[in-house]
């Protein structure tokens, strides 16, 4: 059968939701509002919406939050954040959902969006979207975490979900213990930027790095028998480094199988100048990926078609790479570009582009925050599925 490859334009993708009751929150409870979000926390009911106003002064509302019910929380004024100075926490419990949205935490390191502890009986789900935050410690047992289009000055550390355009120091995947309410997803990390990188120690789920601008990716721990992936994304290290930029060191005694694909990479070599470690417990195969060091391998590394000693330019400024990469990835046409030329390796090759997750000007639109799609059709139905949110 003659493989075909569809296009498909997305123009909209929205989801209605109808929420038990609105709550409203502003200055001094004007309107009849309340004046604290805490007391609209304790007056709503499971499945209400709260709705903040931004306090026209800039300043915040200066309170710490425990939110112990199904409750989604978003900003009154469209484009604008609601600033909350204090730690929020949100209680575990069995089919709980929590969206915030429109969050300014300021700058405050001390105040952070937690968990408070592991989830028994079933899972909790935490959706940030559009917020500017501090630190993300969601990695708690049982709980989902899906964050996007935020900004954490800090680390997102979460056990399970979807990583989708946020900026941020650290993004960590690990739990504070094993879940025993499985979800039926993988851990997704999408279109990032990581000063620090990535580092994955979580052993409960299959993962898969795409389309991230960062530092490094660090795998310490698998799921035992799973098949993970690292596809295009651009590792750049301008500082001396330690450890490779991929870095595969197995501790759990788990093991599994890890494809690196369609990669840039440069770093300044310190202690070692190895682009790719494996200490051997993991089965890691890679294939097309281009860096400007010398190409080095240490430990058990099935390897084809990678370049090394490649002339391309990184800015960890404009988050861009350019050069020998273009239309350099793998020729399959499951990883063409956009523009239906062959993969361009690095962050904005793939169906997966950094462009879909960091449009050039979006001009206030909602916001594609995660997109499913097959990456070629040759029969049977076309399945769609993507979710977005009101910037």
């Amino acid at each position: 059968m003659t493989k075909q490859l569809f296009i498909v334009v997305l123009m909209s993708l929205f989801t209605t939701k109808a929420f038990a009751a609105d709550l409203y929150v502003r200055n001094g409870g004007a309107g009849g509002a309340y004046s604290t979000v805490t007391a609209a926390i304790n007056a709503a009911a499971e499945g209400d919406r709260i709705i903040i106003q931004p306090k026209t002064n800039g300043s915040a509302y200066v309170e710490n939050l425990t939110i112990n019910k199904s409750l989604t929380f978003v900003s009154e004024t469209a484009y604008n954040r609601y600033f909350i100075q204090g730690t929020i926490t949100i209680t575990p419990a069995a089919g709980r959902v929590v969206t915030i949205s429109s969050l300014s935490s300021g700058n405050f390191t001390i105040y952070n969006i937690v968990a408070g502890g592991a989830t028994t009986g079933g899972r909790t789900t935490i959706n940030l979207l559009n917020c500017y935050l501090n630190n993300v410690n969601t990695n708690q047992a049982n709980t989902t975490t899906n964050i996007s289009g935020c900004t954490v000055s800090g680390a997102i550390a979460f056990s399970h979900g979807r990583c989708t355009a946020n900026k941020a120091q650290n993004i960590i995947i690990n739990s504070s213990a094993s879940d025993t309410s499985l979800a039926t997803s993988d851990v997704e990390v999408y279109g990032n930027i990581s000063s620090f990188g990535i580092t994955h120690s979580q052993s409960n789920y299959i993962f898969k790095f795409y389309n991230n601008f960062l530092s490094a990716i660090t795998v310490l721990a698998i799921k035992t028998g799973s098949s993970n992936e690292i596809i295009n994304n651009t590792v750049y290290n301008p500082n001396g480094t330690d450890v490779a930029p991929f870095y595969i060191n197995l501790n759990n005694g788990n093991t599994g199988n890890i494809a690196i694909m369609n990669n840039a990479s440069s770093f300044v070599s310190g202690v070692t100048n190895t682009c790719i470690y494996n200490n051997n417990n993991a089965t890691v195969t890679a294939t097309y990926n281009m860096f400007t060091n010398a190409f080095l391998t240490e430990g058990n590394v099935t390897q084809s078609n990678n370049t090394g000693s490649a002339n391309m330019n990184f800015s960890n400024v404009n988050y861009t790479v350019t050069g020998m990469n273009v239309n350099a990835g793998n020729t399959d046409l499951d990883y063409t570009d956009l523009d239906l030329t062959r993969n361009d390796i690095g962050h904005y090759g793939g169906s997966n582009s950094w462009s879909n997750y960091w449009p050039i000007d979006n001009a206030g639109k909602p916001q594609v925050n995660y997109l499913l799609t097959p990456r070629s059709v040759s029969g049977g139905t076309l399945n769609i599925s993507g979710s977005a949110f009101s910037r």
